[in-house]
């Protein structure tokens, strides 16, 4: 038996998007470019999922586009306000959103599309609002990108009350919501103009996502070759993935029910972690999601720690997956706690399937493994 509480990088796909990907294997495998029968039985596929993530978000599905993941729909979204060839204007954002984010913005500061401006970070984990405020008055922010959920803390961000300054500014919002659908219901995501999502996040299958937009926003595409998805996204959008996602979709609402719950079970077992020495990375108000504990740990890198945890079959994370096996200290921590904490941090997310057999298996390897340095 393992424990696997690193559900921030991955979920494991729900028993009714497996059958729904399955049925799709079987019957909705065709082209869903093609006009005869088994191209439309695929596009239903297709057009099915469009509609349900179009709910979610309180969009029409028109104004859907069907991505690779989260990181392809950040790219899109932030790309699409700085066209090539326009002025070189101001991006806003900080060093708490996710690699997809920030790479992106340093490329487009490099080719001379845009001026970026860093925000200042508090210790809960969120950008300053009275420096978000200062950035949007110093005029010309063609976007500000401001996830919903942190990735490696949890801290819930500030959405609500940055919409409007946004707005009054004139600029646009991007908002990655890839660790926030199907865990935490936040319906201010829904101010947004454009807005990122995965289904490997929220129990679907890897290789699909979202963007969202308002239909005031005009997407551009990064690749050529194909009028697919309305010509923002060419090659063929895969049915298989859509009608899992489409499962995945469909049980959101009561997934974030469920996780609403997990609050209970994650003090719980962060307070073990914290009496065995791990000392949090948020202060204890700060809002976060119901699954998600940051801690640091003394005499212990993140990655050793991960190393370690994952002998004793426990799997937990020392920052964004998407920077695993690289020995780089978490940005997120580094910009909250400064670069030497940041190397010592330890991610733990729970799931909705997550076991307290798991959870006694992993309090039991925890304390195993931080005795070795008593």
């Amino acid at each position: 038996m393992r424990a696997y509480l690193d559900w921030n990088a991955t979920t494991p796909p729900h028993p009714d998007v497996v059958v729904a990907m399955r049925r799709a294997l079987e019957k909705s495998w065709g082209n869903p470019a093609s006009v005869h029968a088994d191209g439309r039985l695929a596009r239903a596929e297709v057009e099915g999922a469009r509609g349900s993530l179009a709910d979610l978000l309180g969009a029409d599905p028109r104004d859907v586009v069907f991505t690779s993941g989260g990181t392809e729909a950040n790219n899109l979204a932030i790309r699409a306000a700085f066209p090539s060839g326009g002025p070189r204007r101001r991006l806003v954002t900080s060093r708490l959103e996710h690699p997809s984010v920030t790479r992106v913005a340093e490329a487009l500061e490099a080719e001379g599309r845009a001026d970026v401006r860093w925000l200042e970070v508090d210790p809960a984990g969120i950008p300053r609002l009275d420096d978000v405020a200062l950035a949007l008055a110093s005029g010309d922010v063609a976007l500000v990108a401001l996830q919903a959920v942190n990735h490696e803390t949890g801290a819930i961000q500030p959405l609500r009350a940055v919409a409007p300054l946004v707005a009054a500014a004139g600029a646009l919002l991007h908002v990655d919501a890839v660790q926030a659908a199907g865990k935490v219901d936040l319906p201010e995501i829904a101010l947004a103009d454009t807005v990122a999502v995965a289904a490997h996040k929220l129990r679907g299958p890897k290789g699909i996502g979202g963007l969202v937009h308002r239909p005031h926003v005009q997407i551009t595409p990064v690749l050529r070759g194909g009028d697919q998805e309305r010509g923002v996204r060419p090659g063929t959008v895969d049915p298989v993935a859509c009608a899992g996602l489409r499962a995945a979709l469909g049980r959101a609402a009561d997934s974030c029910v469920q996780y609403a719950r997990m609050a209970a079970r994650r003090d719980a077992f962060e307070a073990h972690l914290v009496a065995l020495g791990g000392v949090p990375v948020l202060p204890a108000d700060a809002p976060r999601a119901p699954h998600v504990a940051s801690l640091t740990f003394e005499r212990w890198s993140g990655a050793e720690l991960v190393a370690a945890l994952d002998l004793e079959g426990v799997s937990v994370s020392s920052g964004s997956a998407c920077s695993a096996g690289t020995v780089e200290r978490s940005p997120v921590l580094a910009a909250m706690v400064g670069a030497e904490r940041a190397g010592r941090g330890l991610r733990v997310s729970l799931g909705d399937g997550t076991t307290d057999d798991e959870l006694d298996l992993a309090r039991e390897a925890f304390a195993r493994v931080l005795a070795r340095v008593k």
